[in-house]
């Protein structure tokens, strides 16, 4: 529910900035309607996308997205600092 209210609301507001921006830039409503309604209903479409991988599942690491951890190099917290190497890098499985 939040995530939708967020999106929401970021798609009103870049709705509003994108034809302003391309009203300042072309003088013609029509052309700045056109390009204000369809660019920032593509980016809410894109947003969203990005909100769900980033929140990802439980395969989340230190802020990484759950997609980014496969096959790529993770950090993972040791708990409590034995010496000076608190973080260990290891390949993800």
């Amino acid at each position: 529910m939040r995530l939708a209210l967020k999106t929401g609301s970021y798609g009103i507001v870049h709705i509003a900035v994108a034809t302003s921006v391309a009203y300042a830039l072309t003088g013609d409503l029509a052309i700045a309607l056109g390009i204000g309604l369809l660019e920032p209903i593509v980016q809410t479409v894109v947003f969203a996308i990005h909100e769900r991988i980033w929140e990802g599942g439980s395969s989340r690491q230190v802020g990484l997205p759950a997609w980014f951890g496969s096959g790529a190099m993770a950090v993972r917290s040791l708990g409590r600092p034995r010496s000076r190497g608190a973080f260990r890098v290891r390949r993800a499985a």
